[in-house]
């Protein structure tokens, strides 16, 4: 399983997923359809679904536009307001696609309908992934739109935190992280963990060198880092490697600008 990480609106990230032997692939919150197909283009892929956490424009937007490119189409969500929505998924639901396996989490809070999607690729010694969307970032989580602090407790402890430990986190990240409540008011309020220091920092350095903010282990550059979901430890993040390099964990790549 190989995911593409393509940076777009400044802050965000799409993610194309693709299963290498069959050269098909789906794509989590396909926010700039002109952006995608062209590296579905150069990946030689055929795009087969798209997985949409929530139904917020930087996320969702593309949905319509790519169902007019690939007529039949299958687009995921939790949230009838999710453009060209065709399947509305459940809490734990699980979806397979070839030999990727993806089973549906159900976080509401920074929109009633929230979904994050945790992946694995049968008979593949590659870690897991979680798609957090808008539920978790580095430092901290989305904001409560349509949720209350008791539901993102529960979102992060109870459904997120049991993930097996070696889950690799793929979330939305930019300026959010770096100006999150979490890291700018920590040192006045709260006991950070020497770990969250380092994300916050980590994150603000690369954001200012306008390079890939991101969090997971693929070992491609020297900047990127490798990142454990561990257990219950939503809020510090347990590494296996360097906090500068990242070891190999699953085979991720980034798509410059």
């Amino acid at each position: 399983m190989k995911v593409k990480v393509i940076s777009v609106l400044e802050d965000n990230y799409m993610y194309l997923v693709i299963e290498e032997n069959t050269k098909e692939a789906v794509v989590v919150d396909a926010a700039v359809p002109k952006r995608l197909l062209e590296i579905v283009r150069k990946e030689g892929v055929t795009l087969k679904a798209v997985l949409t956490t929530h139904h917020h424009w930087d996320h969702a937007r593309g949905n319509e536009e790519l169902a007019k490119v690939y007529p039949g189409l299958q687009v995921y969500g939790a949230d009838e307001r999710i453009g060209a929505l065709t399947h509305k998924v459940t809490h734990n639901e699980e979806l397979k696609f070839g030999d990727i396996n993806v089973k549906c989490l159900f976080t509401p809070c920074h929109t009633s309908g929230h979904m994050c999607y945790f992946m694995w690729e049968e008979n593949s010694p590659d870690a897991p992934a979680l798609f957090s969307g808008d539920t978790l970032f580095i430092g901290g989580c989305g904001k409560f739109f349509e949720g209350t602090a008791e539901q993102m407790y529960k979102n992060l402890t109870e459904i997120l935190g049991a993930l097996p430990k070696d889950t690799e986190l793929l979330h939305e990240c930019g300026d959010w992280t770096q100006n999150s409540p979490a890291a700018s008011t920590s040192r006045r309020r709260l006991s950070m963990s020497d770990r969250f220091q380092e994300s916050v920092l980590w994150a603000r350095v690369h954001r200012e060198e306008s390079q890939v903010c991101f969090e997971s282990g693929t070992g491609e550059r020297e900047c990127e880092k490798e990142t454990r979901l561990g257990k219950s430890r939503c809020f510090s993040f347990q590494s296996g490697a360097s906090p500068w390099k990242g070891e190999a964990g699953m085979n991720v790549e980034f798509c410059e600008r």
